[in-house]
């Protein structure tokens, strides 16, 4: 399995050169940085829907995602390893929603762990219960074997969000995605402490506004995910090169120093965002089933945003840990 690990590094590096040189090529970040404490800090997931739902899949499905990044060479499907989505307000629905996308494409069937840590919330928000079913479906749709938490917080508030992501950990993530963020703020290095853990990677979605900056996205101890463009056949054969999506955010953190992995790959004293890419272009997104109504419909949508690159891209991550993991037993017991 040795070259399938090298596939997946180039055509990733790919990704990451694309978005990065893209956001750095934007003039100076906005939307501007707020002061803190961030007493009225809001999340939002960056989601892009087509309006209609469609009583059919719409959009790229698992397969075709699957072979254009090369995940269909791994046969563990993330066996072992633990992804946590971390959402505001959850989905009343999810369980439902993940077993409609299982059947569709023939994945293996799974049970959600969700936990809850501020408490049963007592709000259905549309736009984080669709977010909640495209976070799930596609970790699950590029990872299958992977245990999957979701960790819902009761509001979108930073204090929530955080105690959430802690949740996650303790509850044993080896993965947390976030697909999600909100303005920079002064105080946001008081916070690196929640994605300091060891044996645990943390993503976080860069945003759709094209130039400017997100936390945590911005956290140099969090992987900052970008949004390509991506076109492709019916089977996932490229149809013409992946190229950066304009949408995808980006720019210099305004409170965050260049992290060291940085150096030698931009000049500029801050840290630079996003770490890595991949599709995310709402024009090239991919199907998401949602019975919990969404604009007042049902059914299946196309989504698109850095909402989507950034639970598929701890779907990979959890294939490579795997695929490690297997094989540093291979070479204890001389497979």
């Amino acid at each position: 399995m040795k070259n399938t690990s090298q596939n997946i590094i180039v055509t990733t590096a790919i990704s990451v050169c694309l978005s990065t040189f893209a956001a750095l090529a934007q003039p100076n970040p906005q939307p501007q940085p707020q002061a803190g404490p961030p007493l009225d800090w809001q999340a939002n997931p960056p989601l892009h829907v087509r309006p209609m739902a469609s009583t059919s899949p719409v959009g790229y499905v698992p397969s075709q995602i699957r072979h254009a990044y090369g995940l269909d060479q791994f046969t563990n499907g993330g066996a072992g390893q633990v992804i946590a989505i971390v959402d505001a307000y959850g989905s009343p629905t999810i369980q439902n929603n993940l077993n409609v996308f299982c059947t569709q494409f023939g994945l293996p069937k799974t049970t959600i762990q969700i936990i809850a840590p501020n408490g049963k919330h007592m709000k259905t928000d549309a736009g984080w219960a669709l977010e909640t079913s495209l976070d799930v479906e596609w970790a699950h749709a590029l990872a299958p074997n992977a245990k999957i938490i979701l960790s819902e917080a009761s509001s979108a508030s930073i204090g929530n969000l955080v105690s959430a992501i802690d949740a996650a950990v303790k509850a044993g993530a080896t993965i947390v995605t976030m697909s999600w963020g909100g303005s920079e703020f002064s105080t946001e290095t008081s916070y690196e402490s929640h994605f300091t853990k060891s044996g645990v990677s943390f993503f976080a979605s860069s945003g759709d506004n094209g130039s400017g900056t997100m936390w945590p996205a911005a956290s140099p101890s969090v992987t900052g995910v970008g949004g390509t463009s991506l076109y492709l056949d019916s089977l996932g054969n490229l149809t013409s090169p992946e190229t950066a999506w304009s949408g995808s955010g980006g720019g210099l953190s305004a409170y965050f120093a260049r992290p060291a992995y940085q150096n030698g790959w931009q000049g500029n004293g801050t840290r630079a965002i996003p770490d890595v890419a991949l599709v995310a272009n709402p024009n090239t997104g991919v199907t998401v089933y949602d019975s919990t109504a969404y604009s007042g419909q049902t059914g299946w949508f196309q989504v698109g945003g850095t909402s989507a690159s950034c639970p598929m891209w701890g779907a990979i991550v959890a294939l490579s840990d795997q695929q490690r993991v297997s094989a540093k037993k291979s070479t204890l017991f001389g497979g």
